[in-house]
């Protein structure tokens, strides 16, 4: 494992990067390269192109870097760096550096060990405050300026070692939650001193009790010299103090160092006290910070998913482990699905064949409406198939206006395709949808990884609105509801926000039950193209219709507007029986393909 340390003129100004062979990494001022130096005044924004062969470090001297490569003490366009060796370019020099694998020690057995509560670190007393405080004072400019949990750890140890004059080496370690422990970065005052290997147990025990642990060696190895100490042996004592992230995985800070006298206990060791004080502060400092990420992360995913209301909800009760989980999880409940699909689109991706790019900027244009108004009202975005969009009310809030909220959605959806169709330059202006609204039992919830979440919901009332929505094409429709949810919303609405007209009881292909099938219309002022009086002629042509008195059904039907395409469906069930019901015949139309 090789390593690239670079240190500046000052302390502080130093970092070491782990190198991985073969992959090329660019050295400069500007934060956008790979190895960032910003200190270094005589190094360009991309000064050096480095690059790991075999054993060895090729640096390349880019053709706009200004200042000279110093390598042996010549100027050198190009070097071959072997570890042990370092090129210097301005003030700073770079050192290569190669070591074992970065696996902790499997030594267990310390001479003592001490734990310390957060009651008992809040009595210790700092030393050396105005240098703690500087380092504090530098921490939310690393946190802003670091892209990664890597560059964070090396920022961090630097921080560490800057913070904690005792220490002579700093780690960032890892538990996973099979209780492995590896290394993440480490960094040691005297770089020819090796690599840091800390201890498997201390770390394992500190991360898995949550609080800071204290080993000490020095008196066992006086005591017991021939015993074999090899994660220790160079070290009188160490600590790891937790950052405390989530429950399956941990992560901590671990430092160690040399006593400059003999040990008497911890509280003859004051100083000790007070840097496990400090690093417990900067563990809680980037506890904040991974928690806050955390949550973040999520709810960034959640956006796309679910309305503000929803969010905010979700934020106000967030907890230490991020976004409430609970809240999240699948579950079954009461919702009101909405599907919502493009008609035509297969026809249309022939068309634009020679065009597909354009084609699905302009199919997501159309699903941006769909989902814009879902969100609006208060829904859940869940799945996009292909050219349709699947919106549900009732999770992860259960509510009773869940059908209302839907339809106001449904509606919202109509109108503002209703407005992209009478333009005829707007790039959707020949799309046109059927949406399909059902509400029954279903479970919804959170799918995926803590960083990574989806949301969906699965049962029979889904696979119902998406049939519903099929049926718009053949019932000439544009929103169909199915008969619950009909119900709860047909008297809750006023006539100057909907209204509605029964089109029949149907047996959708594939299904076993009939559907009695409701279509969702604006108000009168919205759509004056069927009157209140039309609406009523209809449901009592509907009534005919169903009862086998097709000749009364075929005169109420018959009497609607000439641009109402729904009765030509029933009309010409009734013409090709020549205005008579057939034999047997239940009141149930019954598909006969999707």
């Amino acid at each position: 494992m090789f390593h690239l340390v670079a240190q500046g003129a000052a302390p502080r100004q130093r970092w070491r990067q782990q190198l991985e062979p073969g992959k090329s990494y660019h050295l400069g001022r500007s934060v956008d390269c790979e190895l960032p130096v910003p200190w270094e005044l005589a190094l360009s924004r991309r000064h050096c192109q480095l690059r790991l062969v075999n054993d060895s470090l090729e640096v390349r001297r880019l053709p706009r870097a200004t200042n000279s490569v110093y390598f042996q003490g010549e100027d050198a366009q190009q070097c071959e760096v072997h570890p042990g060796q370092q090129f210097v370019i301005g003030q700073t020099a770079f050192l290569l550096q190669e070591s074992s694998a970065d696996t902790p020690s499997p030594t267990d057995q310390p001479f003592q060990e001490f734990s310390f509560s957060p009651q008992e670190l809040r009595q210790v007393r700092f030393e050396d405050a105005d240098r703690r405080m500087e380092v504090l004072a530098r921490l939310p400019t690393v946190i802003g300026e670091v892209r990664s949990r890597e560059e964070m750890a090396t920022q961090l140890l630097n921080l560490i070692l800057a913070g904690i004059r005792h220490a002579e080496a700093a780690a960032i370690v890892v538990r996973d939650a099979a209780g492995h422990v590896s290394t993440v970065r480490w960094d040691r005052r005297m770089e020819t001193d090796g690599s840091v290997r800390p201890s498997a147990r201390l770390v394992r025990d500190a991360i898995t009790q949550k609080k800071s642990i204290l080993h000490v060696w020095e008196a066992a190895r006086a005591a017991v010299p021939e015993q074999g100490y090899t994660a220790s042996a160079e070290f009188d004592w160490a600590f790891c103090t937790p950052v405390r992230t989530g429950p399956d995985e941990g992560w901590g800070i671990y430092v160690a160092g040399k006593l400059d006298h003999p040990w008497t206990g911890p509280k003859g060791n004051t100083s000790l006290q007070a840097d496990v004080r400090f690093t417990e502060i900067l563990a809680e400092i980037m506890s904040t910070v991974e928690r806050q990420n955390s949550m973040e992360g999520q709810l960034s995913v959640l956006r796309q998913f679910l309305s503000p209301p929803i969010l905010a909800a979700l934020e106000s009760t967030a907890g230490e482990e991020g976004v409430n989980s609970a809240l999240l999880e699948p579950r079954e409940c009461d919702v009101t699905v909405l599907f919502c699909d493009l008609r035509g689109f297969s026809q249309r991706a022939e068309e634009s064949a020679h065009d597909l790019k354009g084609l699905l900027g302009r199919v997501s244009a159309a699903l941006q409406v769909m989902t814009t108004q879902i969100l609006k009202f208060g829904g859940v975005t869940g799945d996009f198939l292909g050219d349709a969009v699947l919106g549900f009310w009732g999770w992860p809030f259960s509510s009773e206006d869940s059908p209302l909220r839907a339809c106001r959605a449904a509606l919202a959806i109509r109108a503002a395709f209703a407005e992209i169709q009478a333009d005829p330059k707007h790039p959707l202006h020949d799309f046109q949808m059927g949406i399909g609204v059902a509400h029954g039992r279903a479970v919804a919830g959170k799918i995926g990884t803590r960083d990574r979440v989806t949301v969906t919901v699965f049962g029979p009332v889904v696979n119902l609105a998406s049939r519903l929505e099929n049926l718009t094409r053949r019932l000439h429709a544009g929103i169909l509801l199915d008969e619950t949810t009909a119900g709860i919303v047909r008297d809750r609405f006023a006539p100057q926000e909907a209204r509605f007209r029964q089109l029949g009881t149907v047996l959708p292909y594939g299904l076993e039950s009939p559907l009695v099938v409701t279509e969702l219309l604006p108000p009168y002022d919205q759509y004056c193209e069927l009157s209140d009086h039309d609406l009523e002629k209809y449901e009592e042509g509907v009534r005919e219709f169903t009862a086998g008195n097709w000749e009364s059904a075929y005169q109420c039907l018959h009497s609607m507007p000439s641009t109402d395409r729904a009765h030509d469906f029933l009309l010409g069930l009734i013409t090709q029986h020549s205005r008579r019901a057939p034999t047997g015949w239940q009141g149930v139309i019954e598909m006969l393909g999707k």
